[in-house]
């Protein structure tokens, strides 16, 4: 299991070359409060004087701290001078600068602290990585972050107590850390800012290992027995207490051999009982042993971890493509695979489905007989007209002469009016479906063809082609459809085999509504004559001459009394019949209660005859059905006609016009211009994918063997 502590090391490496912080990697965060000790246990694990120590805040970045233990016979020559050493370090950031002397080391830390976080207290997120290499220490990996402070000091922000909670926080929160929770013993450890705080990200304590400093300051006639037995605040890991040296051994220049001897003569004196389980080489130990076992139980998770991301890195690398070599040839592989995706959109056979909406040829599909359908039956056949409009439109068909029957124009020129109204809904029809041509191109986009992502020009020339095809190819369409309407307009064909069978329909009820009116005709007479007996003034101010519009042969269309009376036109018999009431009927005399026949009849609402009423049932069922005929020739012929001319002639024409309009050698380098950012973007993701392939390596390489 020892080998595990170095493949961890080695993978921290790996992602520290790329600065990735993707892999949460089994580590020890040391956290406490501002001097209380943490720099100092770390340096009696290390056994040198390597961190910078002093009163305030002290550690103002995280420093990552690798231990490496090698065997005494290895020796490493510093660059500097010729002399030999057998514990030296190194820094992330100066590459391979080797330092033998741990006062350079020292001087290093605080010249990269204040190069980031100034030198007037204030702290950054950003780690400093150290490495030693020495025989006398144990394989760990530590993080020395800065102490939990309350109140600003220097030029520190006023939030620095909560910055410095979110940096600790940001570490311990990792579930494959280790929180080493450093305290004073000469404060109450129900007090303990570090246990609070490792707590929250640690409720089961089940990563919480507990340290407790300065056990030679406590009060006189106090010791810390309680708590270093788990009596006070229990933590499932345990409490190991330490000594460390007070700021007059460090300026008294004392060895941390000498300070782990007085530690250990310390702990035999004060607490002998406890003095095999507490001491810096104890702590040392422990942190090995739990490290290892954390790494071991991590690593199953971290394999799988790493391997995910490989694969995720690998596809994205893919889809920023390769660095152009042959512009021509890549080029015109764009341009063909767009137009294929394009019409394989229009088809419905493109590779990416959407599952949000409706898209391309589907939602085509849907306009023609969903949208485009549903307005064209929604439409009214009789729509607009009024039973007035179709008399006025009757009568004025007649001309001068009173019909007998029921005149084509009237019905010709009222239907043409209803077929009218079926041109815009099919205009309509036509610009939805360019719309969604239209948004085919940015579903191409993307979805499908990411490559042209990576040449936004490129990308805006071929929106610029197809649009501009779209544009020209819409008013031939709309041509097209204003056509097919005015097909319908040019000719009426009353002869068509649907309208006939409608009109012998029509024909077979008129003609059984006359003959049961035939039959009420004995019970209606005697009726009429009860009103031909009153007089004539009554009869002819309804407002309305015989001649202008009244029925002019009752035998054809007998009415009832009451109507006639009301209408002015059912009694003219009985007016005949008394001729000396009658002599006022020839057209120049003036007759009391008459309009003048100079005066044109305004429609007004009233009750219609009989006769009337037939016309216009006939003309309303006539026009209805002839609609209908109508309605259902445009809701066949618009979407065909928008098929050819657009949609199909648009799949059949696009990739020519592509490559006619973009395959210029002219435009070759202007076209195909990376976008800024994207050859930076493969960059990281191939050093991304590289360093999860070289961990996947290095754990693949560690034997079942190792983990037990």
């Amino acid at each position: 299991m020892e080998a595990l502590i170095p493949v961890i090391n080695k993978l921290q490496d790996v992602f520290n070359t790329v600065g990735a912080d993707i892999i949460q990697l089994p580590q020890i965060a040391v956290v406490g409060t501002q001097s209380s000790g943490k720099s100092s246990v770390l340096e009696s694990l290390v056994g040198r004087d390597l961190l910078p120590r002093g009163t305030g805040v002290v550690t103002r970045r995280p420093l990552i701290l690798q231990l490496v233990h090698v065997d005494p016979g290895d020796v490493r020559k510093s660059d500097d001078s010729g002399r030999e050493g057998e514990e030296w370090g190194k820094f992330l950031h100066t590459k391979n600068t080797i330092y033998t002397d741990f006062d350079d080391i020292r001087q290093e830390i605080e010249n990269e602290t204040e190069r980031v976080s100034g030198n007037n207290k204030g702290i950054s997120d950003e780690p400093i990585h150290l490495k030693i290499f020495s025989p006398h220490v144990v394989n760990l990996t530590l993080v020395d972050l800065p102490g939990i402070t309350k109140v600003p000091v220097g030029d520190q922000p006023k939030d620095i107590e909560i910055q410095i909670r979110e940096l600790i926080l940001k570490h311990i929160s990792n579930p494959n850390s280790i929180i080493l929770a450093v305290t004073a013993a000469n404060t109450d450890m129900a007090t303990s800012e570090a246990l609070k705080v490792a707590r929250e990200v640690d409720p089961d304590g089940r990563r919480t290992l507990a340290v407790v400093t300065k056990l030679d300051l406590m009060d006189a006639g106090t010791d810390a027995m309680d708590v270093l037995m788990g009596r006070v605040i229990p933590v499932k890991l345990g409490l190991i207490g330490v000594v460390n040296r007070s700021q007059l051994d460090i300026n008294n220049k004392k060895s941390v051999a000498d300070a782990i001897r007085d530690e250990h003569a310390f702990l035999q004196k004060k607490y002998p009982s406890l003095a095999t389980r507490n001491g810096t080489k104890y702590l040392a130990r422990t942190l090995n042993r739990l490290l290892m076992h954390h790494i071991r139980d991590c690593l199953p998770e971290l394999k799988t971890r790493i391997n995910v991301l490989a694969a995720q890195y690998q596809s994205l690398l893919s889809s920023y493509g390769e660095p152009v070599e042959d512009q021509s040839a890549t080029l015109l592989q764009l341009i063909t695979k767009f137009a294929a995706e394009y019409c394989n959109t229009i088809e419905g056979t493109a590779k990416y489905i959407e599952t949000a909406e409706l898209c391309g040829g589907a939602r085509i599909c849907y306009i023609f007989h969903e949208t485009f359908g549903r307005t064209l039956e929604s439409v009214d056949p009789l729509g607009g007209l009024n039973t007035i409009d179709i008399l006025t439109a009757i009568r004025n068909a007649t001309g001068p002469r009173p019909s007998l029957f029921v005149p084509e124009v009237s019905f010709e020129l009222l239907v043409k009016k209803q077929v009218k109204r079926l041109e815009e809904p099919s205009l309509r029809c036509v610009e939805l479906v360019h719309e969604e041509m239209q948004r085919i191109i940015q579903h191409c986009s993307n979805y499908s063809t990411q490559e042209l992502q990576r040449f936004p020009k490129l990308h805006e020339a071929i929106v610029e082609v197809v649009t501009s095809l779209l544009r020209k190819r819409l008013p031939i369409t709309n041509e097209m459809v204003h056509n097919l309407v005015a097909i319908e307009l040019a000719y009426i064909n009353t002869k068509h085999p649907d309208f006939a069978d409608a009109c012998g329909v029509m024909n077979n009820n008129i003609e059984e509504q006359r003959r049961n009116r035939m039959r009420e005709l004995p019970t209606a007479v005697p009726r009429e004559k009860s009103v031909g007996k009153g007089p004539v003034g009554p009869t002819l101010a309804s407002g309305e001459h015989p001649a202008l519009g009244a029925d002019v042969d009752s035998a054809k269309a007998p009415t009832a009394g009451p109507q006639g009376e009301q209408d002015g036109t059912g009694n003219w018999r009985g007016m005949l019949k008394k001729g000396e009431e009658a002599p006022g009927s020839g057209p120049g005399s003036p007759l009391k209660g008459v309009v003048n026949l100079l005066d044109v009849p305004v429609p007004v609402a009233r009750k219609l005859s009989s006769r009337e009423q037939r016309d216009c049932e006939v003309i309303e069922r006539l026009i209805k059905s002839y609609f209908l005929i109508v309605r259902k020739n445009i809701q066949d012929s618009v979407p065909k006609a928008v098929m050819h001319f657009l949609v199909n002639h648009v799949k059949d024409s696009l990739q020519s016009e592509l490559v006619g309009q973009l395959y210029k050698s002219g435009l070759l380098n202007d076209l195909l211009t990376e976008s800024e950012d994207m050859a930076q973007r493969r960059k990281e993701a191939a050093d991304m994918l590289q360093a999860l392939q070289k961990a996947s390596q290095v754990i693949a390489e560690i034997r079942e063997t190792h983990l037990w």
